[in-house]
């Protein structure tokens, strides 16, 4: 059953049939549900016999617009909300922090950290971010906010910035950083986490600054209470540190780069930390840092009290395909092989899926270093091998080749065949060429920031994914800013098609695939959503398409005690998919493209909420639907 909606919606579960039923408030107090990132929800009034009774409940609109003054203008809107004792608590591209009514979207307090002052962000996505984090100090609610350059402790009840707190609750997060760094190159999208009496944090950094010394990805953790420093991890080794002999040309001194850009996840319990790392400057062209390169794309499990690493896995040896960590590790509980194993599951772009014991970092399944392709770019030294885990299967196609080429109509078939062929192809972690590199999965991947949801009763992730691929072709840099003093980067036209939209590859561009982790094997996997721009394509209006062309997209999904998945990822619709199966049971048009994680809950009122983020710009807003 499809409805549709004139607004972006929040859609709010009715309380189900039956004798005394269960009406105690659910929240999600966490930006993944939980500390594991699991994005489970135990509400379950929403399931597969009453999701199509859902029907929109009630919007809000962050109603922020471009600044002339500041040469600014809002991006997407890609805040998951917490819940918190009937509060929603919403990040806003413009990285303002909003209260709002979890039964009415009522707004009831409003932070502005007039992020914008600063400028556009430099980095690609522009003013985006995903969450806040809580944490309870005493009988007090407390909210943390990472915006740019600053780390801001805000009162849950009031809004306002809690005065003991740093001064007058703000902190510096280029303070003490391992060289001075510009404050506007350096910004903030993920939520914080928070351990004990600890509030721990990334960053972000443009992709395409790429300079000696430029902003360093360190990992640190500051005391929650007064926000004085406590330990700081190097994702770049530094003298002395295990892994500093990976850095060839002693090009640890100059990295950047390296951060832990995607969310955090933390098994609470034992006091562990799970890092994803992203890539090293610069993000194509690896020949100023020849080596390995500890810690980038690795998942670096940390003692969260101290800092200190436990274990690492490089999922990516010496990375020139940006090919970095962007998914938060999933911490699970599975039975493979019918022996139980506490298991962190790190996703990656490239839509291969790791899993290890959480505490040993022991594969649960064997790894295996395989021969990938050499570099022909001057000064590149590719590495040789590069690990592929035999369980689970990979989530997307790996690498091109011309039989992959679209094939809707044998002139549109012809003409892509054209266009391969000027292009360099072959087997994932085929390097950027001069010639340009057909790269698939491309830059959004396989697995993005979305991740992935975990259902324990069944022992299935949950998974979106995208199927697009992009050309990495390396020149002299020429477009780029003044700053970058890279020998080459990535240039020219990176996208992956041809006639004005066509992609050059078939698809389905999204899927949704369920895997079993106590088997290691795919239970299902389905095409989702879809493109209605590649549709109107003028050179497709009478052809006969696929009814999912699948809608490439990085936010992911959750899952409910329902029986239910709920995601968006892209696609103009809102869906609920039966865990099962895979089958759509139910989904609502969206007047703007999804753009978030969704997330649920269940309010005082007895009603469970499931709430979305939708658009962009000035076009933004936060939905609900609900039971009748």
């Amino acid at each position: 059953m499809r409805t549709t909606a004139a607004v972006l919606i929040v859609f709010v579960a009715g309380l189900t049939v039956g004798a005394r039923p269960d009406t105690r408030m659910i929240e999600w107090p966490y930006y993944g549900g939980d500390q594991a990132g699991t994005k489970w929800s135990a509400a379950a009034d929403i399931n597969r016999e009453t999701v199509t009774q859902l029907a929109p409940a009630w919007s809000w609109k962050p109603g922020e617009k471009p600044i002339p003054e500041f040469k600014t203008q809002p991006g997407s809107f890609e805040n998951t909300p917490l819940m918190i004792d009937n509060v929603l608590y919403v990040s806003t591209p413009y990285n303002r922090v909003v209260a709002l009514d979890a039964e009415s979207g009522r707004e009831l307090w409003a932070y502005d950290p007039r992020a914008y002052e600063a400028g556009q962000p430099p980095n690609g996505t522009g003013f985006v971010h995903r969450g806040v984090a809580a944490w309870h100090d005493g009988d007090s609610l407390r909210i943390f906010l990472n915006t740019r350059d600053r780390l801001i402790c805000l009162d849950g009840k009031t809004g306002r910035p809690v005065d003991s707190f740093g001064t007058k609750g703000i902190i510096s997060l280029v303070d003490g950083l391992k060289w001075k760094v510009d404050p506007r190159q350096y910004t903030n999208t993920s939520p914080p986490v928070v351990f004990r009496n600890l509030v721990i944090v990334g960053n972000g950094v443009a992709d395409r600054l790429a300079y000696p010394k430029d902003p360093p990805g360190d990992v640190r953790a500051f005391d929650a209470k007064s926000g004085l420093p406590v330990w700081t991890f190097h994702t770049v080794p530094q003298a002395g540190e295990p892994g500093v002999e990976t850095w060839g040309d002693e090009s640890w001194k100059i990295t950047g780069h390296t951060n832990v850009w995607a969310p955090m996840t933390l098994d609470e319990g034992r006091g562990l930390l799970y890092l994803p790392v992203s890539t090293p400057s610069n993000d194509f062209y690896g020949g100023k840092r020849p080596g390995q390169n500890l810690y980038a794309e690795s998942i670096v499990c940390l003692d969260a009290a101290t800092g200190a690493r436990k274990w690492h896995f490089q999922t990516v040896h010496h990375g020139i395909w940006d090919y970095d960590l962007p998914s938060p590790p999933n911490i699970v509980s599975i039975t493979p092989d019918a022996r139980a194993v506490d298991a962190v599951v790190q996703l990656t772009k490239q839509g291969l899926v790791f899993v290890f014991d959480r505490v040993t970092g022991k594969p649960v399944w064997p790894i295996e270093e395989r021969p990938v392709p050499a570099s022909d770019m001057p000064g590149e030294q590719a590495w040789p091998t590069q690990p592929f885990p035999t369980k689970p299967p990979a989530l997307e196609a790996l690498g091109a080749s011309e039989a992959d080429a679209i094939d809707f109509t044998p002139e549109l078939h012809e003409q892509a065949m054209g266009a391969l062929k000027k292009l360099r192809l072959g087997p994932l972690y085929t390097p950027p060429s001069a010639q340009g590199t057909l790269q698939r999965p491309g830059i959004i991947g396989g697995a993005n920031w979305g991740g992935a949801a975990f259902d324990a009763a069944s022992g299935r992730l949950f998974v979106k994914t995208s199927n697009q691929a992009h050309v990495a072709r390396l020149g002299k840099p020429v477009t780029v800013p003044s700053e970058l003093e890279a020998d080459y980067a990535r240039q020219g036209d990176t996208s992956a098609e041809f006639n004005n939209g066509i992609p050059l590859l078939k698809g389905p561009y999204g899927h949704l695939t369920a895997i079993d982790l106590n088997h290691g094997t795919i239970a299902w996997k389905v095409p989702f959503g879809d493109l209605p721009s590649l549709r109107r394509h003028p050179a497709l209006k009478d052809v006969a398409l696929p009814d999912r062309l699948g809608a490439p997209g990085a936010p992911g999904a959750i899952v409910t005690a329902g029986g239910l998945v709920f995601v968006g990822g892209g696609d103009g619709a809102l869906h609920a998919v039966d865990t099962d199966t895979g089958r759509d049971l139910w989904s609502a048009e969206l007047p703007r493209r999804s753009s978030a994680t969704p997330m649920t809950y269940r309010a005082k009122n007895g009603r469970q909420y499931v709430v979305i983020a939708v658009g962009a710009r000035t076009d933004a807003e936060l939905v609900a639907f609900a039971l009748r």
